[in-house]
């Protein structure tokens, strides 16, 4: 089964993600990781978009639907994949929907006062980047990792200023995709605001397995 993930920072995309993985048998993709990947290796594509990137400017649709398409490639994605942070825009979504129109699309839905909630208490483990929650899923000693021992910080990106930017960002640029996907009939909405192993749940019924 083919999915993309869509939903705003924060609404449990990530989470969900691992979790059909692990389950499905299939791999949880991103555009991040895509791009690290093709630039560490030093690809042809990695190093167009290295120098588009050192440059300043911003990676082309063209390119990212091109890199996105290698990815789907490997062998890892013959039973199907997750697509976690693409497409962003309309233009990507209509050149994908020409590559891939066997995709399932799943709209996280969780309002922005729980989302704020989730990413300004989030702690991160600066050894092993273990995530906690210091109101929903805390540590057992107050800054300090479980896993490792190691000191708990607040990444700049989950301060409230960054956090209120970010779901500007996705308000503008990626929700127009979600009328996109509904009215191609390809949408299913699911909501995020419980605990993951309620959603994950939900998410077996609506896509089992087999």
């Amino acid at each position: 089964m083919n999915f993309i993930f869509l939903g705003p920072p924060g609404a449990g995309k990530g989470t969900l993600a691992a979790q059909v993985s692990s389950e499905y048998g299939i791999p949880h993709i991103s555009t991040g990781d895509i791009f690290r990947a093709n630039i560490k290796n030093q690809t042809p594509l990695g190093v167009k978009v290295k120098a588009i990137i050192d440059a300043g400017g911003l990676v082309s649709d063209d390119i990212t639907c091109e890199l996105v398409e290698d990815r789907l490639k490997q062998d890892d994605c013959k039973k199907g994949f997750i697509l976690d942070g693409f497409p962003r825009t309309i233009p990507q979504a209509e050149m994908f929907e020409k590559l891939k129109p066997d995709v399932k699309v799943v709209n996280f839905e969780v309002d922005n006062e729980l989302i704020i909630a989730r990413l300004s208490n989030r702690r991160v483990c600066r050894s092993c980047g273990q995530n906690y929650n210091v109101k929903f899923l805390p540590p057992k000693v107050e800054g300090k990792c479980d896993k490792c021992g190691g000191e708990l910080y607040t990444r700049d990106d989950d301060k409230l200023e960054s956090i209120t930017n970010r779901l500007d960002v996705y308000r503008k640029q990626t929700e127009p995709l979600i009328d996109f996907y509904r009215k191609l009939g390809k949408i299913t909405d699911i909501d995020s605001a419980r605990d993951s192993s309620l959603v994950l749940i939900d998410f077996k019924k609506l896509f089992p397995k087999y």
